[in-house]
């Protein structure tokens, strides 16, 4: 359940011209034409089925109808996951509740569960990933479902799907309702619930948070770090308290809808989100809980001051190791210097000896002399064994990526750290290393980390592609991951798109036409490495956008293996026909 360009300090703005009770609150629930008329129709179907009962079911099922028009069908399930009408034969008749979507979210027990949630007997939606008709990647499904009552006494589910990556206001509404009644009866035992990526609040980009009356933060999925910390005293860019704001709202009126700018899962820069927020009763106080919609083409916190790209901070490194070997720690005076080559904005110059500790800081002179060897990021990644990994590596320099807060925010950012061993003239070896927060990925990197990847499977063959696919491994970051392809295309690793394992995908084509694993596969085997280009999905989202990959030819044992891995170039995306869109 992707956190972009990061702040220097905490800001939370708010649309322009907002302020505190001035501007009309959005309507609470609202639905896109194509959604509105899905619920419209399942809405119809359901009150065709308890009129009618198990007589309206030939209705339902008649090819071409109202009831049956293309990805937008009407199903029906009984209570004990019995698919009862459904155009697809292969489930139609057949008891499907043990049905997964790729990620293992229970896809007929959340459709049963979302109809029946509601004590008012209302509909509700519920999301899950799922391949389109003909479709290769699962993409992501939103379902409305009612639960109906036959004149005999029989109840079934009615829905209906409509594959679409965009969070609704009314799925957000939702979202938070069936968050509330979990607190409501369960209270932070619900907690766990809202965190667990098979269930049913992990949705797109969307996230349920919780925060207590005065402000302390108490759950949050998509950034962990701030559970425990008073965010009251948050402000906006303006110097308003958007948390203050939703405290008063819960307080006052129960529920409502508040917009302010804050950053999506995996991104650090804010955009402006629409969240929904319900007061709840916890224990002797009440809590708040809440979820968001990032609207399509909102505004995004401004980019800050222009960072070094990859091969300018390789570069820095590099030279700063040059200076070293030289000169030894009497360097570190002219690395201190501010405005310097060496220490330019959050640019800057740091070193460690081989055991972990920490013998330079430019920026943070305090904490020279601490042993890091096991420092880790805000999710756990383990930066400290990596750095020294690197630099105790053949090469002895290459890139490590993790997250971590930049000087005076509270958002994680992905940060990329280049480390380079060096021997002082004493003879004594260090790592000295620099790095940048959410740096454009380029050719460099991921050069890098196709390189380390090879290696290891070239040493270890099959035997590496565990690692490979690890998420809190050094082969997956942001939106990039590695990829191993047999050479006859069937798909081996894919740590970004897991359903594609043991799919053979030589001939499939990307949206303008190109047969992008058969291209890759026959450059790597003829050149033994390349650079190819295509359109392709980042991972959770249905539109696809320009890709570069770098792929090379490994032999392990009696095998051979393609090993890849590729970056989105910022700019604009490519929509589903080709044609670029802005």
């Amino acid at each position: 359940m992707t956190i972009t360009r990061a702040l220097l300090v905490v800001v939370l703005v708010f649309t322009l011209g907002w302020a505190p009770g001035a501007q009309a609150a959005p309507a609470e629930r609202a639905l896109g034409p194509e959604t509105a008329a899905l619920k419209a129709r399942v809405q119809a179907a359901a009150k065709l089925v308890s009129a009618r009962g198990e007589a309206a079911f030939s209705d339902l099922r008649a090819p071409d109808s109202r009831w049956q028009q293309g990805e937008a069908y009407i199903f029906v399930l009984a209570p004990d996951g019995q698919m009862v009408v459904h155009p697809d034969p292969a489930l139609a008749g057949k008891n499907q509740l043990g049905l997964m979507d790729v990620d293992g979210r229970p896809i007929i027990r959340g459709l049963i569960a979302a109809a029946t949630a509601d004590p008012q007997g209302a509909g509700g939606w519920y999301h899950y990933q799922w391949p389109a008709p003909g479709g290769l990647l699962p993409r992501w499904k939103s379902s409305y479902v009612e639960q109906v009552t036959t004149p005999s006494g029989q109840r079934y589910v009615v829905g209906a799907g409509v594959y679409d990556d965009r969070m609704e206001r009314e799925f957000v509404v939702d979202l938070v309702e069936d968050a509330a009644r979990e607190v409501a009866q369960r209270g932070r035992a619900a907690f766990a619930r809202f965190a667990d990526p098979t269930g049913p609040f992990l949705v797109k980009d969307a996230y349920v948070f919780v925060m207590d009356s005065k402000g302390v933060e108490l759950a949050n999925p998509a950034f962990p770090s701030l559970v425990g910390r008073d965010l009251s005293d948050l402000k906006d860019a303006q110097g308003r308290y958007p948390i203050r704001e939703m405290l008063r709202l819960a307080r006052t009126k129960g529920s409502g809808w508040i917009e302010y700018m804050w950053p999506k899962p995996g991104e650090s820069a804010a955009t402006q989100k629409s969240a929904y927020i319900k007061r709840v009763t916890m224990g002797d106080d009440w809590v708040v809980v809440g979820s968001g919609v990032y609207l399509a083409d909102a505004p995004r916190a401004a980019a800050g001051t222009p960072r070094p790209t990859a091969t300018e901070l390789q570069t820095l490194v590099r030279e700063g190791a040059a200076v070293l070997e030289r000169r030894g720690e009497a360097a570190y005076a002219e690395f201190r210097k501010r405005g310097s080559k060496w220490f330019r904005d959050d640019t800057y110059l740091f070193v460690w000896d081989m055991q972990g500790i920490r013998r330079f800081h430019a920026a943070n002179p305090e904490g020279e002399g601490q042993d890091v060897s096991d420092l880790k990021d805000v999710r756990g990644r383990p930066i400290g064994p990596r750095f020294l990994e690197v630099a105790q590596s053949p090469s002895g320099e290459g890139w490590v990526h993790y997250m971590y807060p930049e000087p005076g925010n509270i958002f994680p950012a992905w940060k990329s750290t280049f480390i380079k061993r060096v021997a002082l003239p004493s003879g004594e070896q260090r790592l000295v290393g620099s790095g940048v927060y959410d740096m454009q990925l380029d050719r460099v990197m991921v050069e890098d980390l196709v390189d380390r990847a090879a290696a290891l499977v070239a040493a270890r063959g099959r035997g590496a592609f565990t690692e490979l696919r690890d998420p809190m491994g050094p082969f997956v970051f942001a939106d990039t991951y590695v990829f191993v392809t047999a050479p006859d295309g069937t798909e081996l690793v894919n740590a970004g798109q897991p359903s594609l394992e043991g799919k053979n995908l030589m001939e499939v084509r990307d949206v303008g036409g190109k047969q992008l694993v058969r291209e890759y596969v026959d450059e790597a085997m003829a050149k033994g490495r390349a650079w190819v280009s295509y359109t392709w999905y980042r991972p959770g989202d249905n539109t696809p956008a320009l890709k570069r990959t770098y792929v090379r030819r490994v032999q392990s044992g009696g095998e051979t293996f393609i090993v890849g891995a590729g970056f989105y170039p910022e700019g604009p995306q490519v929509s589903g026909d080709g044609a670029k869109k802005r």
